[in-house]
């Protein structure tokens, strides 16, 4: 995962966050700059989000990256 350092996420627009907030100057949680962040975010909100922020999160993640976290179909 890129290192992402406290000066770039302030820099960040709004957009490239999974979740709205009020944490680090209402910029929001769940940083998804890239895949790596995008997969975090995914692993992170699994883990410790309620059921509504799992879904908006999985669906900003969705949107931006298309093929993380879904499932691929096997074809035989």
């Amino acid at each position: 995962m890129a290192r992402l350092t406290y000066k770039k996420r302030e820099h960040m627009k709004r957009s490239e966050f999974a979740l709205p907030g009020k944490r680090h100057k209402g910029k929001g949680g769940y940083p998804i700059p890239d895949a790596s962040h995008a997969r975090n975010a995914l692993a992170r909100v699994s883990e410790f989000g309620t059921s509504s922020q799992k879904a908006a999160v999985r669906a900003k993640v969705h949107r931006k990256f298309p093929n993380i976290g879904r499932k691929k179909s096997r074809s035989r």
